[in-house]
C-alpha cells in the first residue's frame, strides 16, 4: 500500500481466514487479524471493520487510518 505521491507506503500481506460471500470475510495480518462486514442500510452498504490494533501507534490513529481507507474507497466507488 502506498500513498499517490509516493510519500508513504508498507507492504501488506494477508491471509483469509474466513470468507461469507456478500456478507463478511476475516483475514490475518502479521499476527493480527481483521473482519469487514457488509450490510444494507438505507438503499446503501454499510462497511464495518474491526481489528486487533497493534502497539506501535495509538487505537485513535489507527482507527483514522482505517477511516480513511474507507472513505478513499467510498470515494472511488461512488465516482466509479
Amino acid at each position: 500500500m502506498e500513498a499517490k505521491d509516493g510519500s508513504f507506503g508498507f507492504d501488506f500481506d494477508a491471509t483469509y481466514t474466513a470468507i461469507n460471500v456478500g456478507k463478511s470475510f476475516s483475514y490475518e495480518f502479521g499476527g493480527r487479524c481483521a473482519n469487514v462486514e457488509f450490510n444494507e442500510q438505507e438503499g446503501q452498504t454499510e462497511v464495518t471493520i474491526s481489528f486487533d490494533p497493534e502497539t506501535e501507534n495509538s487505537s485513535e490513529l489507527q482507527r483514522q487510518g482505517w477511516q480513511a481507507i474507507l472513505d478513499n474507497f467510498k470515494k472511488y466507488t461512488e465516482n466509479n
